[in-house]
């Protein structure tokens, strides 16, 4: 643990600042993009019941896929047209966005097919339009189980984006790629433990977002009164 204690380690363009800096911006942009991709599909399945068959082989698909064998293909198809930088970032993003895309889309499927009918159909008895249904009555009741997905998925994409370093980009996997080839263990220790508490921190962070968002009627949480009403007195006949 040395090497996260060392100053010289958190200054400079390959310090550990700038580095959680870089492996924070592809883990986000990728985050993003798949929820861009994940969450309308995904409620648009929930919704319609179109395409259910789907999700379950296109998850098991994109989860089946190695991560590090997609992206060397990636460089070899992309790279050839983007000379600059970008032919390594985009193909780094885009394993990434795959992989988070799987349990946004589902758990936004699954979110959405949860919601109670008995409160879809009284939206509708009040005269409620589908559009409206679906933002005032779907989309909150299934909020918990979207952002679970957003979670998870993050979780998962911090935890990979350290194979960017293996094509010779930035982020906290440069800490486990140099110091396997310097044979610094020190140095693969502490990329290893930064990109655990990195993960951990976004787990918390992600947790209290939902806990604020989300209502309280749908978590079962109860707001207790700080009066205490006092007990009510029988009257004593004679």
């Amino acid at each position: 643990m040395n090497y996260l204690f060392d100053p010289a380690h958190w200054s400079g363009a390959d310090g550990i600042p700038t580095l959680i800096a870089e492996h924070l911006l592809y883990s986000l942009i990728a985050l993003a993009v798949a929820a861009i991709i994940a969450v309308p599909l995904g409620i648009y399945i929930g919704v319609t019941g179109k395409g259910v068959f789907m999700i379950a082989g296109l998850a098991n698909a994109l989860r089946a896929l190695p991560s590090v064998g997609l992206l060397i293909l990636l460089v070899l198809l992309i790279s050839p047209a983007f000379p600059s930088r970008m032919g390594y970032v985009l193909p780094s993003l885009i394993v990434l966005v795959l992989l988070a895309v799987p349990p946004i889309l589902t758990n936004t499927y699954a979110g959405v097919r949860a919601v109670d009918a008995a409160a879809v159909d009284a939206a509708k008895g009040m005269g409620f339009r589908t559009m409206k249904i679906l933002t005032d009555v779907q989309l909150p009741c299934s909020l918990p189980l979207v952002l679970s997905g957003v979670r998870s998925a993050l979780l998962q994409i911090i935890s990979t984006a350290t194979i960017a370093a293996y094509i010779s980009l930035g982020g906290l996997g440069r800490l486990l790629i140099d110091g396997k080839a310097q044979n610094d263990y020190g140095q693969m220790v502490a990329g290893a433990v930064l990109v655990a508490l990195l993960a951990l921190f976004f787990d918390q962070l992600l947790a209290f977002i939902t806990r604020r968002v989300v209502s309280p009627g749908l978590t079962r949480r109860t707001i207790k009164s700080a009066v205490v009403a006092e007990p009510v007195k029988t009257p004593v006949t004679v």
